[in-house]
């Protein structure tokens, strides 16, 4: 992987109130929600409201105290169901479009207190864009267009009027008697809402292409267009409304928000712009900010813009003076979380960018990837205790003692002492030849998964002086791997599972193999089987009671074009992380699924839990829990299959009334 090595300041999450968390839907009588982490990189919503503001990060939404810009304080925080792309403050409450989560009302009366007052979740139905005015909520739904929802009493919101576009509907503003709505490849379509409950569609801006966000002010539209920079549309007749100006910007142009002369706009991996608007027709480049991510959300208050910066966290810019940009302040967020490793009330979690959630050529100026240690001695709060930055991107993470060895893709084996968990600190290394994408560990050895330079062996009988000592060139690209008794079993992508003989460590030896129909992307091993994650071929189970004549005993998958990643095998069950590859481009979630493993032959799913929009990856057991991360989603907390219920009596089926306490 050649990539460019990523570079950038991280201020650990600061953990303050408490909230109600919205679980996700489940199936069946299993897996239970326990907990969650819900602190994810993506930043698309961000509004300000008094001395606070409120933003999304990952599936959090979090209250800053921003009365001191320079030095923004998280005071609450609510976990979603999904990632926010908008929210508006209106009246004490705070409307968040929540993608796959639908509308979402949080009370924010007192912001120290955020609490969930009432939703609406359609099945079918997205949550892109939101505006408040009156009695009235005006979601953007997508391929859907545009939903008005009665929101006079707030606890029990109910959709009393739509209007359908032929495009994808992204943001929406209300002005006055009107709806403003970015509608993509139809532009900015504009609707009479005099009557709320019955929109008419009066008018339609011809934008370039790709209209997203949208702001409206003095009788001029302003959108958004993505690739296509920004468009100012003359809206003073809404019936009328025509294109009078635009310029090209360098990055996608994702948000955009106007104050007096000005319209400052998030553009991606561009960073912020100013734009002089003075003269609509001829708008031009004022000042310019590059900054650490991907610029997307974005209010502006006072003299200070508030971006929501993709990988990098809320920055806080001083646009005192338009040309001259200043950031002043930040709360920083995390990457994703990949791997992850339980032991004594801690969990170990690896942390990297979502590589795959950017299209080809996006520069990697991201946060600090690494090893994340979590107290998780309440599995239902999670709490951020250490970290402690690696080279490159940590994949994975085995446990030993007082040492963790982290699976740091190009940097190779990192070993880390975790006998203070809240100050981790670097040991060892040994940098392996290819990516290090997997670890396991026996003995005093640690078997590293290393791409395409197949399983290497490492002494790490002196954690301070790890040494390799042997290695196996799988014929693909070993993505995991587990050891069981004098085998190390590797998931080697298209060439399935390998089965190496590491009796003698120094001399390893491929003794068997068994070439899976898909990709295999991981594998554990329970007994005499062991159970592979074949990628978009399903969960596979594998008899290697003979390790040098490995066959299929049995397997299962699902419709669609779905990838298994992860898969962890405990009390008869096999719990599988999942998600759609279509998951970038529309609406399409990510599940664990739990099979029946206790017959090998005759395989049965019996629960799962939809995870949102993310890449989920890393799946790991312990003490009665199953810990799955969730790409942007931040990780999760179930209980494992068996009947346990929720810590406060509920079972699964209705989850509006689960509650728990999260950082």
């Amino acid at each position: 992987m050649n990539r460019q090595q990523r570079v950038a300041r991280f201020v650990d999450l600061i953990v303050l109130g408490t909230c109600a968390f919205a679980a996700p839907v489940l199936a069946q009588d299993c897996p239970e929600l326990v907990g969650r982490w819900p602190y994810g990189e993506d930043m698309y919503a961000v509004a300000v409201s008094g001395n606070y503001a409120y933003f999304g990060a990952g599936t959090a939404l979090v209250i800053a105290d921003i009365s001191d810009p320079e030095n923004p304080q998280q005071v609450g925080v609510v976990a979603l169901p999904s990632v926010p792309h908008r929210n508006v403050v209106s009246g004490g409450h705070l409307y968040v479009a929540d993608y796959f989560g639908g509308l979402r009302i949080i009370d924010v009366s007192a912001p120290t207190n955020p609490q969930e007052v009432g939703f609406l979740d359609d099945a079918g139905h997205i949550a892109r864009g939101v505006a408040v005015a009156g009695n009235f909520a005006y979601v953007t739904d997508g391929d859907l267009g545009l939903r008005v929802i009665d929101v006079s009493n707030p606890t029990a919101p109910s959709v009393c009027g739509s209007a359908a576009t032929t495009s994808w509907a992204e943001g929406v503003v209300v002005d006055g008697n009107y709806a403003y709505v970015a509608a993509n490849n139809e532009g900015v379509r504009v609707y009479d809402i005099s009557s709320p409950c019955s929109p008419v569609h009066v008018g339609t801006c011809d934008t370039p292409n790709g209209t997203w966000k949208i702001a409206v002010s003095g009788g001029y539209a302003y959108a958004a267009m993505t690739d296509n920079g920004l468009s100012v549309c003359d809206v003073s007749n809404p019936a009328a409304p025509v294109e009078v100006g635009y310029i090209n910007t360098q990055g996608v142009a994702g948000g955009v928000a106007v104050s007096g002369s000005f319209a400052y706009v998030g553009d991606g991996s561009a960073g912020l712009l100013v734009i002089d608007v003075s003269t609509p027709s001829s708008p031009h480049e004022e000042g310019s900010l590059d900054t650490p991510g991907i610029a997307w959300g974005i209010a502006v208050a006072g003299e200070y813009v508030y971006l929501g910066d993709d990988e990098s966290g809320l920055r806080v810019i001083d646009v005192s003076d338009p040309s001259a940009p200043t950031p002043v302040g930040f709360w920083g967020t995390t990457t994703d979380p990949d791997g992850i490793a339980v032991s004594g009330g801690y969990a170990y979690v690896a942390y990297h960018p979502l590589a795959d959630r950017f299209p080809p050529g996006t520069p990697w100026i991201g946060l600090e990837a690494g090893l994340r240690v979590f107290d998780i001695s309440d599995p239902s709060a999670p709490a951020a205790l250490g970290f402690v930055d690696t080279p490159d991107w940590a994949f994975d993470v085995a446990l030993a003692g007082s040492h963790a060895y982290v699976a740091d893709d190009e940097a190779g084996l990192r070993v880390i002492d975790i006998s203070m968990p809240s100050t981790p600190v670097e040991v060892g290394f040994v940098d392996t030849p290819g990516n290090a994408v997997g670890v396991a560990l026996a003995g005093d050895y640690a078997y590293v998964a290393d791409g395409d330079s197949g399983v290497r062996v490492i002494d790490v009988s002196v954690p301070t002086n790890p040494e390799e000592v042997g290695f196996w060139d799988t014929p693909n690209w070993a993505l995991n791997v587990v050891v069981a008794g004098s085998h190390a079993y590797v998931a080697d992508g298209y060439s399935g599972l390998r089965v190496i003989d590491v009796s003698v460590p120094t001399n390893p030896d491929e003794v068997g193999f068994w070439d899976t129909p898909g990709r295999a992307e991981d594998v554990a091993v329970d007994g005499s089987y062991a159970y592979v994650a074949d990628s978009t071929s399903g969960l596979r189970v594998i008899d290697v009671s003979d390790p040098t004549a490995p066959h299929e005993e049995g397997f299962i998958d699902w419709p669609g074009p779905v990838r298994d990643l992860s898969v962890a095998v405990a009390g008869g069950y096999a719990y599988l992380s999942e998600y759609d590859t279509r998951i970038f481009d529309g609406d399409y979630p990510s599940f664990l699924r739990v099979v029946d493993v206790s017959t090998p032959s005759n395989l049965h799913e019996v629960g799962y839990a939809e995870i949102s929009l993310v890449s989920v990856t890393g799946v790991a057991l312990s003490g009665g829990h199953v810990f799955v991360t969730g790409g942007n989603d931040g990780w999760y907390v179930f209980a494992e299959c068996g009947g346990v219920l929720f810590r406060d009596g509920f079972e699964s089926g209705d989850t509006s009334t689960w509650s728990a306490t999260v950082p």
